[in-house]
């Protein structure tokens, strides 16, 4: 994990705390909009409101700032997938994450934009935790659907490609916000947007994987 330069000091102070909260949420604007190829210190600097200097005291390079923001981005996109509960009820446990992953593109559109941009350039800062943390997460709760499968809860399926599809439809309302608002035009581009989203993709999931005799 990333950490802040002032943050390696023996008494952080809740300034350093502040400015580092500033920095990165300047560097969290800039890289959502033009990638982590096409952001500058000094556009995130000009953005945070901060002398280059001043910034660089906190994050020595690009690259420090980006990381920090990645690992944020990962722990939290990964908490729906955490609470995934393979002694709870499927239906229930699918379409709480579907909701849970609906809540992340609402609140953190700009995160997942960050994650986006990163994985389109070849996930050259992430790639070891994509293999590593994220793999191994993803084979355990690929395990929990199968053995819910295997058990006669739910109809059989590839749970790796469930959990892709999941993540494709529920990202695709934060990656391509500006697309769906267009298409759906002012009287159904409003917040309702994600509730209709979740109604629909719990329906389309759910309903797909239940067994028929």
């Amino acid at each position: 994990m990333a950490i802040p330069r002032a943050a390696r000091t023996q008494r952080r102070t809740r300034i350093q705390e502040e400015k580092e909260e500033q920095i990165l949420e300047a560097a969290l604007e800039v890289f959502s909009q033009h990638g982590f190829r096409g952001a500058t210190i000094d556009q995130i600097a000009d953005v945070a409101g901060m002398s280059k200097p001043n910034l660089l005291y906190y994050f020595r390079t690009k690259d420090a700032m980006h990381r920090a923001l990645i690992d944020r981005v990962l722990d939290t996109w990964l908490d729906p997938l955490r609470a995934f509960d393979a002694n709870g009820n499927p239906q229930s446990e699918i379409r709480s994450y579907i909701r849970r992953k609906l809540e992340l593109a609402r609140d953190f559109p700009r995160e997942s934009r960050l994650f986006a941009n990163e994985v389109l350039q070849g996930a050259p800062h992430i790639e070891d935790e994509l293999k590593g943390p994220l793999k191994s997460l993803v084979d355990e709760k690929a395990q929990v659907i199968r053995a819910w499968a295997e058990t006669g809860k739910i109809a059989k399926c590839d749970p790796y490609h469930l959990i892709f599809a999941i993540w494709s439809t529920t990202q695709h309302y934060a990656d391509f916000d500006v697309q769906v608002r267009a298409v759906l035009g002012q009287d159904h581009a409003g917040e309702g947007r994600f509730e209709d989203a979740a109604r629909f993709l719990e329906g389309m999931f759910v309903k797909g994987l239940e067994i028929h005799e």
